[in-house]
């Protein structure tokens, strides 16, 4: 049952305890769509560790409405050679039944606003296609498509075409700071965020390969 329409959304770092929420929406995505690379879903207590070792280096947020997590957005290091230290990698899961409201817009706004003041410079993402949904999203906020690499994951029995997309969107005229930790609550957080169905967020959550 959803949540009533004047319950509280809230954008908030993530802990370990959001792990079975975030479980049950990305396990289903890999059992069985494409988008996920992974074959295996991870365990709630899989997930758990991830989130530990994602923050406080980089973001891991989710959105909630009263007690339901209706989706989350992290980032981690591109790669892990020293010169790459300013480029991440984005992802971004929304749960299905909330998907055309907006919420995986005003989580995306909200984690490149965090990795901006951060420090980062450079945010990538990749979208397992077909994936219209996702391209839209990201096209939205301003990431630039970098190119196709077809047939790159084997997954269900097929093989799956995967497009880079590549944002620049900390435009600062010299090298940022040396990025920082993050503990603090997400920009915008409280008291709303964004309103998850309002028309301005349009766009409806991604779905990429932004392997969680």
């Amino acid at each position: 049952m959803s949540a009533p329409r004047d319950t509280e959304v809230e954008i908030r770092l993530a802990t370990v305890a959001d792990a079975p929420a975030i479980q049950a929406i990305y396990g289903p995505v890999v059992a069985s769509t494409h988008i996920s690379f992974e074959l295996e879903p991870p365990t709630p207590d899989e997930m758990a560790a991830r989130i530990a070792g994602v923050l406080p280096a980089h973001p891991w947020i989710v959105l909630t409405e009263g007690e339901e997590l209706l989706g989350y957005a992290y980032a981690h290091h591109y790669q892990p050679r020293p010169a790459y230290r300013r480029s991440v990698e984005t992802s971004i899961y929304v749960s299905p039944d909330r998907k055309g409201r907006g919420v995986g817009g005003a989580l995306y706004r909200s984690l490149l606003e965090v990795l901006a003041r951060q420090g980062y410079r450079q945010a990538i993402a990749g979208t397992a296609l077909p994936n219209p949904t996702s391209m839209r999203l990201h096209k939205s906020l301003g990431f630039q498509l970098a190119g196709v690499q077809r047939k790159l994951g084997w997954k269900l029995g097929a093989g799956t075409t995967l497009p880079g997309g590549s944002a620049s969107w900390c435009r600062a005229p010299t090298l940022p700071r040396r990025p920082s930790a993050w503990t603090a609550s997400p920009p915008g957080s409280s008291p709303r965020p964004s309103n998850p169905g309002s028309p301005d967020t349009g766009f409806a959550p991604n779905s990429g390969r932004n392997d969680a």
